[in-house]
């Protein structure tokens, strides 16, 4: 039974736009009448009598209780995630891997069929492969852009799509409304990894995506301060799975981190883009290196899903890129990723560290991090090479990452 609703609302004008609500979306001023949304630092609240506890406790009458499911800054968060990515509503969740994995145990049990595609994070193609497939649930991994190979996966068991678009590292973009057809043809869900466009590049939900994921430790909070995760659906789909999973599994999103994300919500509209903006120009710069074999990155033509990417994605390449090295003996994988290492180890201003959504720029070797715990096998059928490096743009000065960059490529 659905809970009555009694938590208030902002009043907003009918249709008002994305920036807006990033700044205005959450819940009513408390009495005291803060401008800046205010921070609940408490692990449970006080009802007002057991007859009221009880209700609420029962799921009756819609309160908040103890925060490991509801908390008012967590709430707010979750609003106007939801009104961003035009989605009913939202959970969120303490990492962006809390938020698959919440998806994965709310939908999926022994015997169901999941379809992922091969090139997503490593971590996630470790959670469904190897530990899912533990308690009975099978994943096939495909071609992130093969619609024909997704519809070929199908079977009378397959309960969930998966993919992210841009992908990581190869930033390769799947037809959303194609893969959305092809799930609800199965009678299954699709659900889109976001991560790297955020809602003010990209919402997969008007192209028929049923679940929106996020790692909110990336763009939405943008500076790299806090860990975050974040489910987007419908209204019904995440009361009636995923809130039940969370209320007794606790993959919860604290507070604290909470009111840091959704403060990051309000500038990552500018952010986004003036990061896009600095990505497109590095990695038309990147093109035109000798040193550089190939650059992989949405906005440029070259890029085999660019006039996709640029219908989908606001017609914004995002701020991530990948490029990769020339190594001096075609071939050697050992090679290739020492001259990878060089390049990235020649850096004075980018940070060598794996996170990507922060203002500062950073640096890594995709092949030895993000999807080092991957064989060698899935990575090359990921099509994730030693000689890769990826960079996740900030807003540092083009010119600067330009000369950072330089130091390790001239001297190869």
């Amino acid at each position: 039974m659905a809970a009555k609703k009694t938590i208030p609302r902002v009043t907003l004008p009918e249709g008002v736009r994305l920036d807006t609500l990033a700044v205005r979306e959450g819940l009513p001023r408390s009495q005291w009448g803060e401008n800046s949304e205010a921070l609940f630092l408490t692990s449970s609240f006080v009802q007002p009598d057991a007859a009221t506890a009880a209700a609420r406790f029962a799921n009756e009458e819609e309160a908040f209780i103890y925060s490991r499911f509801t908390n008012p800054t967590v709430t707010m968060f979750e609003r106007r995630l939801a009104a961003m990515e035009g989605t009913e509503a939202c959970i969120a969740t303490s990492s962006g891997m809390a938020a698959i994995l919440l998806t994965a145990m709310a939908l999926l049990k022994a015997g169901d069929h999941v379809i992922c595609s091969r090139s997503v994070f490593g971590s996630t193609i470790t959670l469904l492969g190897r530990e899912f497939a533990k308690f009975g649930v099978e994943t096939s991994f495909v071609s992130q852009t093969d619609v024909d190979e997704w519809r070929r996966a199908v079977r009378p068991t397959t309960r969930l799509l998966f993919a992210e678009s841009p992908t990581n590292p190869l930033t390769e973009v799947c037809d959303i409304r194609a893969l959305a057809e092809v799930a609800h043809e199965a009678n299954a869900l699709l659900a889109v990894d976001n991560c790297f466009c955020s809602p003010a590049l990209q919402r997969p939900v008007e192209y028929g995506a049923d679940l929106i994921i996020h790692s909110g430790t990336k763009y939405l909070d943008g500076q790299g301060r806090v860990v975050a995760g974040a489910v987007c659906g419908p209204e019904q789909l995440i009361n009636d799975k995923f809130v039940p999973v969370m209320r007794s599994a606790g993959m919860t999103l604290s507070s604290f981190n909470a009111w840091v994300v959704l403060k990051g919500l309000e500038t990552l509209s500018i952010r986004m883009q003036a990061q896009s903006e600095r990505a497109l120009k590095l990695a038309t710069w990147l093109e035109q290196q000798p040193q550089v074999e190939r650059v992989f990155y949405p906005g440029l033509t070259s890029h085999p899903q660019h006039e996709l990417a640029m219908a989908q994605q606001s017609g914004c390449g995002g701020a991530v890129l990948t490029f990769v090295v020339k190594a001096r003996t075609p071939g050697d994988a050992a090679a290739a990723r020492l001259t990878a290492f060089h390049v990235i180890d020649s850096t004075q201003v980018c940070s060598i560290t794996a996170n990507l959504g922060d203002t500062k720029t950073t640096i890594t070797h995709p092949a030895s991090t993000s999807h080092g715990r991957l064989t060698e096998e899935q990575r090359q059928a990921a099509g994730i090479t030693q000689g890769m490096v990826r960079i996740a743009v900030g807003l540092d000065d083009v010119e600067d990452l330009k000369a950072d960059l330089l130091r390790g490529l001239n001297s190869l």
